[in-house]
Parts: structure tokens; C-alpha cells; sequence
């Protein structure tokens, strides 16, 4: 059941001559995979983020993706212009045959200032890096193999692979604006194309049945906004687009904080909330900020067709990140003003 379940997706994917890219529950903690442009936009100079992603194991053997990621901020210039390099590194592994993807990407993203009195900024980036992929020959179960109905590992296949692992460049670019406004509360809006170059992805010795990896179009938001001096609510939304295929993923957080250290910005601070990817998953979030540390927890609860195989178990997720500010100034300088958005 499980190889079948697998051979049916694969001819579908095979059949539309598409391949699609997975995501994470907790989008907002992997703001390169949404958007490249948004690498830098925090509260702080440095941030560095992983997570770890466990799905469908009430169905099948499961998809485990794990990311990490670094953001580092640096002043250009005269003015309050910056820069942001980044890294982002992810790893999914799929079904019995193993079926692994690996993607290292780094990101250049320069933040133009437009305006000092609303902190608003227009940021453009671009990300290229290369993505190996590989599977396990010895899972597969060939149809040879079966002996009056039954399968038998033992049994010789006639089947053989010139390749079992395959590397290819990605190329991506992002444009986001952002600005304050309030007392403290902040916005930002932004678009992206992945795939710029449209590689080809195959497993074939010639590239005549590979599989083109399309564009994919991104639009993000996100909105930070005070209730009262010590509580706040935050909003996220993605919408993506690929090879006819769209995705909508949105949700809120409540926040309150529960200690604030004298004279500084670091906080104790609980979230929670949910979000919905539309027709897939309902996923309620519970994220605790421990001063410059944070960690995040959630679960998909199943909604889609597959509920009946699934009975609504879906995929755990955590995340932990650490967030600082970094000693990048002249002795003296007023704080470097930059994007800021407050999770």
C-alpha cells in the first residue's frame, strides 16, 4: 500500500511534467523560502533559525524536511541604507525510497531607505545556490520482484539506474517594502519568483523525460500591531503560485509579554494562535520568546481528502531561533535605523 501510494504520486507528478516545492507550517521562521527579500527584516542585526518538520506518518513512512538558516545586517553608506547576507539550508526526505533533496542557498538583500520619519524601505534580493537530489535504489520494489503476488527482496530485478543522484543551480529573486507606523506597529508586502531559470530535474541519462521545475510566484504579508503596552497581535499570509497549482497559507498570533528586563528591549513572551493552509491543514501554534531565544511548536490537523487515511493527523513541526544585536556601529552612532518587525 505504501509503495503504491507512492508510485501513484509519482506518475502524476511525471504525467503534468511538474515538480512542486514543499513548505513549512511555520512559514514566518523561514522567510527565505518565502521571499529572499525578506532576509533582514527583524528586530535585531543577527538571526539564526532552525526547524524540523515530521508529516503523514499516521498514513505512510513519513516526510521528514529540516532548514536552517543565518541573517547578518550591515550599515551601507551615509545614510540608514543596509545590506543583509543570508544562508539558507534545507533537507527532505520522502517516502521509502529516500527520496532526499538538499538545497544551499545563500541571499544578498539590500534594504534602500525612503523615508526615516516611517523607517520604510524598499528591499531587493536576489538568492542562487545548488540542489542535489538523490534516492535509494535497494527500496524499490519492482514488479519482477513479486513471485505468485508476493514480494521477495531476495528475488533479482532486470531494473537498473544510470543515475541515483542528480545536482542542478536555482536561481530566485525577491522584491518587499516595509515601513512603521503608530507607536509600534509594522507592515510589509512583497513578491518573489523562485525558479528563475527553470531547471531541469531527471534522473534519466538524457533530459528528454525530465521534469521542468516551474517558476513559482510568491506574494507575502505580515503586520505587527500593539493591543496595549504589553501585548500585541501579529499576521503573516502567503500566496504562492506554481505550474497551475496555488497555495494559500494565513493566520494570526496573540502575544503578551510576561517579564521585560528594565531599560531594554529583550522580553519574556508568549504567542499563540493558528493558521490555515486552504483545503489542507488547521494548525494552532504556541511560540514562547525567552529574551533573545525563541522557540516555536505546531501541528497539522488534516482537513483535505486524505482525512479519511490521515483521521486528521497531519505533521509536527518545531522551531528555535536566536536573535541579537551585534556591535557593527561606530563607537558613538546613532542606532542603525533598518527594518524591524517585532515576533
Amino acid at each position: 500500500m505504501k509503495f503504491l501510494l507512492f508510485l501513484c504520486t509519482s506518475l502524476v507528478c511525471c504525467i503534468n511534467n511538474y515538480a512542486q516545492d514543499f513548505t513549512f507550517s511555520q512559514f514566518y521562521e523561514k522567510p527565505l523560502l518565502r521571499n529572499p527579500s525578506l532576509a533582514g527584516v527583524f528586530d535585531g542585526d543577527l538571526r539564526v533559525t532552525g526547524i524540523y518538520r515530521n508529516q503523514w506518518q499516521s498514513v505512510t513512512v513519513p516526510f521528514n524536511t529540516s532548514g536552517a538558516s543565518v541573517e547578518v545586517k550591515f550599515p551601507v553608506g551615509k545614510g540608514n541604507d543596509f545590506l543583509t547576507v543570508a544562508m539558507q539550508m534545507t533537507n527532505d526526505v520522502a517516502g521509502d525510497i529516500k527520496l532526499k533533496r538538499t538545497q544551499i542557498l545563500p541571499v544578498i538583500n539590500f534594504h534602500k531607505s525612503l523615508n526615516d520619519e516611517y523607517n520604510s524601505y524598499l528591499s531587493l534580493a536576489f538568492m542562487a545556490g545548488n540542489v542535489s537530489s538523490r534516492f535509494d535504489p535497494s527500496k524499490l520494489q519492482m514488479n519482477d520482484q513479486f513471485v505468485n503476488g508476493s514480494f521477495n527482496p531476495g528475488n533479482p530485478t532486470m531494473q537498473s539506474f544510470s543515475k541515483t543522484s542528480i545536482n542542478y543551480w536555482d536561481l530566485g529573486a525577491g522584491l518587499t517594502y516595509s515601513f512603521d507606523f503608530g507607536e509600534s506597529s509594522s507592515l510589509y508586502f512583497g513578491a518573489s519568483l523562485f525558479h528563475l531559470n527553470k531547471p531541469k530535474v531527471s534522473f534519466y541519462a538524457n533530459n528528454a523525460n525530465s521534469t521542468t521545475l516551474h517558476n513559482k510566484l510568491s506574494l507575502n504579508a505580515g503586520l505587527t500591531t500593539p493591543t496595549s503596552d504589553y501585548n500585541r497581535l501579529v499576521f503573516y499570509a502567503d500566496y504562492f503560485m506554481q505550474s497551475g497549482n496555488k497555495q494559500f497559507l494565513g493566520g494570526i498570533l496573540y502575544g503578551f509579554d510576561l517579564v521585560e528586563l528594565y531599560d531594554s528591549d529583550e522580553k519574556i513572551s508568549l504567542y499563540s494562535g493558528g493558521f490555515y493552509r486552504w483545503g489542507d491543514a488547521l494548525i494552532p501554534v504556541i511560540k514562547l520568546n525567552y529574551y533573545k531565544l525563541a522557540v516555536g511548536l505546531s501541528y497539522d490537523i488534516n482537513v483535505s481528502k486524505l482525512t479519511t487515511a490521515s483521521q486528521a493527523r497531519g505533521g509536527f513541526e518545531i522551531s528555535a531561533s536566536y536573535r541579537t544585536q551585534l556591535n557593527i556601529r561606530n563607537n558613538g552612532a546613532e542606532k542603525m535605523r533598518c527594518v524591524k518587525f517585532t515576533l
